[in-house]
């Protein structure tokens, strides 16, 4: 196996990478080498459905397929072999109806056709000893000894970061949301990489396509949630646990808590958001209208090991974050949905969530009320833009001096201190901005208010980026300068795919002087952090107090 997509990539002084018989995440090497298959493959098909448009050949089902299974290779989503070779044998049957579709297209319309070479290519019979027996040619960094580390690494930036895009995708579509112009951005850039290209310059520009294809994506998915579940409004959250049996809701889908909230009405149990759920609650179709959707439980995804072990109740995983549940004897009361997949965990297929609620009420449920802890969130789109006018105000009157974004992916590195430090210690006009699980570093802190405006915003999800991108827009707007003249500083943690994808988006709509940590990501050389800091800015963090001069001295 090679895999360096999130941070946990094993580094060491004479290799990069996580090449021994499992990942750092928990994959096994077999889980691994599938993985690089089915990538390989729908590469493959994105090839012919990218010709095939050409021809005005469109197929609903394979754009609707290939980001989804392309998300099931994202970090901590699916361990589970059955399921990976399930998604490739369907690739291997859309790549060769693609390619039946477009040669016949172009027999009709008198075109000549195109043969497109590298994962267009592939021919295997697809079962696992198969995939396994032609995995080293479809390895990640396949060719790395003859184009050099540097344009793998540049391929890696553009394969993890679609990885990342295609996950939005999915996100998006389960909410009825998709855009054609989205799907053929996506084919045109899988079937190039899947060509492995060699110039420096074309993968430079491919990265920053997938920035603004990400933007789309992110616009079509701020859509959904706010049509199907109303626009967030800010709301205070209970922290703790409250009496009661339980089903805890983790990851990033929507839909899925709500189908929950509503198949336990009138049940006696209540619901609990974790992780990146936790801005459910502000959307007024789901923690407005649903009381025994009773708070937050837990941190981040990498303390859920313990903190499963210790939820009395049931536990449904709806997207990506999940981490060995056998480990500490959770796994018969955790269920998987949609992409996620872990070997002999229940998943749940369809809307019935009954086996979940079942097994909800043979648990023995939180026994007492702790002492409630509250945290705020829903500061998305257009909470921020009702509050823009008092900000703008404040900003004039010189009680705000500065916006800190910290936001992106947690992790448990001791080195992430510094996302809880640079926030305690920012200066006391400072309006602190967040989104994504990073906020669990420090959504504990009481922040205060500047004349009635809370120093600590939290926007929502990772793709919320999109949110707090409009308030820096309208800011721009109002004090007619650009965004990068703003007194607005980014400081993003980055884990896995997805943080990979927003970086992108951000860089291509032109936001200079990010700053990123805890470490830099395993496939980005000293050379392409050099390349991209010359162009963007784009650096990593030091220590709080250099960054804090530097930031506040812009």
């Amino acid at each position: 196996m090679f895999c360096m997509q999130c941070e946990h990539t094993i580094v060491t002084p004479v290799a990069k990478g996580c090449s021994y018989a499992a990942g750092m995440c928990g994959k096994t090497s077999e889980i691994s080498d599938l993985q690089d298959v089915l990538v390989y493959l729908i590469q493959g098909v994105s090839a012919y459905a990218h010709l095939a448009r050409g021809v005005g050949v469109v197929d609903a089902k394979v754009d609707a397929f290939l980001p989804q299974a392309f998300f099931s290779t994202l970090t901590n989503v699916n361990f589970d072999a059955d399921r990976l070779v399930d998604y490739t044998q369907q690739c291997m049957a859309m790549r060769n109806r693609m390619r039946d579709l477009y040669h016949s297209a172009c027999l009709v319309q008198g075109v000549e056709p195109v043969s497109p070479k590298g994962a267009a290519e592939l021919e295997i019979s697809v079962d696992k000893a198969a995939m396994l027996a032609v995995a080293p040619q479809t390895i990640v960094n396949r060719g790395a000894d003859d184009v050099g580390a540097d344009i793998v690494g540049l391929r890696l930036l553009n394969l993890y970061g679609l990885k990342g895009v295609a996950a939005y995708m999915e996100h998006a579509r389960i909410l009825k949301q998709t855009s054609d112009e989205a799907y053929a951005e996506f084919h045109r850039i899988m079937a190039r990489l899947g060509e492995d290209p060699t110039d420096m310059e074309e993968l430079l520009g491919l990265a920053m396509a997938i920035g603004h294809l990400n933007y789309k994506v992110m616009e079509i998915l701020d859509a959904g949630e706010t049509s199907e579940f109303g626009h967030p409004v800010p709301v205070k959250v209970n922290m703790k646990p409250v009496a009661g049996k339980a089903i805890l809701v983790s990851g990033h889908d929507l839909i899925d808590l709500q189908l929950i909230l509503e198949q336990t009405k009138d049940k006696g149990i209540n619901v609990y958001t974790h992780g990146e759920m936790l801005p459910a609650h502000a959307y007024p179709e789901l923690g407005h209208k649903y009381p025994h959707l009773v708070g937050n439980y837990g941190s981040a995804w990498q303390n859920q090991q313990k903190e499963f072990a210790n939820f009395p109740g049931a536990i449904v995983m709806t997207s990506n974050c999940l981490i060995n549940p056998e480990v500490k004897g959770y796994a018969d009361r955790i269920y998987t949905r949609s992409i996620v997949g872990w070997p002999g965990v229940k998943h749940i297929i369809g809307d019935d969530f009954a086996e979940v609620i079942a097994k909800a009420l043979e648990c023995d449920g939180f026994k007492y009320d702790e002492i409630p802890h509250y945290t705020t969130t829903g500061f998305a789109r257009n909470a921020l833009m009702a509050a823009a006018p008092a900000v703008i105000e404040q900003v004039k009157a010189g009680n705000i001096s500065h916006f800190l974004l910290v936001g992106g992916c947690d992790g448990d590195k001791k080195e992430r201190s510094y996302f809880t430090d640079i926030v305690a210690q920012a200066p006391k006009d400072t309006l602190i901005l967040t989104l994504a699980c990073g906020k669990f570093k420090f959504n504990d802190l009481d922040l205060g208010e500047i004349n009635g405006i809370p120093r600590f915003l939290d926007v929502g999800q990772c793709n919320d980026t999109y949110s707090a991108i409009q308030l820096a827009l309208a800011l721009a707007k109002e004090f007619d300068c650009g965004v990068n003249d703003l007194p607005l500083s980014l400081v993003l943690s980055w884990f896995e795919q997805k943080a990979i994808a927003v970086l992108l988006t951000l860089l291509a709509l032109g936001i200079k002087d990010i700053r990123v940590g805890p470490t830099a990501p395993a496939f980005l050389t000293d050379n392409l952090l050099t390349a991209l800091n010359e162009m963007t800015g784009l650096r990593l963090i030091t220590t709080v107090e250099q960054d804090l001069a530097d930031i506040l001295g812009k």
